[in-house]
């Protein structure tokens, strides 16, 4: 089937389709956002190694992050408490709230996410630069 995007047509993308965003031992992949959305919400699935970090603790002022387990078990920081989180495990991230995620096991760790309202995918070119510029981070 050929990959339509037009915010009002179907989106149908074969599994491992998107636009790919390598972020060191994070690798992100967007399936929805901007012009398919306009801009009403940002899908993507975010992907870390074992044993790493994610992008750091940080909050969004105006946008809530929706998180669906999909692989692995993700840890999550949700204000000033960590949590860890099986696949199905639905977490919900209100604007405001100061979060992170990470990946402390053994295994690779997924999550599928819902930004609301979306236009998050215009950062990430930037935020390639800046993990190709601190590796280690």
């Amino acid at each position: 089937m050929e990959e339509t995007r037009h915010e009002t047509s179907v989106i149908v993308l074969p599994a491992g389709s998107g636009r790919h965003y390598a972020l060191g031992p994070m690798q992100a992949s967007f399936l929805a956002d901007g012009e398919e959305t306009a801009n009403r919400y940002s899908i993507s699935e975010w992907w870390l190694d074992p044993h790493t970090e994610g992008p750091g603790a940080h909050h969004h002022d105006a946008n809530d992050d929706v998180f669906y387990v999909i692989g692995g078990t993700m840890s999550f920081l949700a204000g000033d408490a960590w949590f860890d989180a099986a696949p199905g495990t639905f977490v919900r991230i209100p604007a405001g709230v100061t979060h992170d995620f990470a990946n402390r096991g053994q295994t690779r760790a997924g999550v599928l996410n819902f930004y609301i309202p979306g236009g998050f995918e215009a950062e990430m070119p930037a935020i390639v630069d800046w993990f190709a510029a601190n590796p280690s981070s």
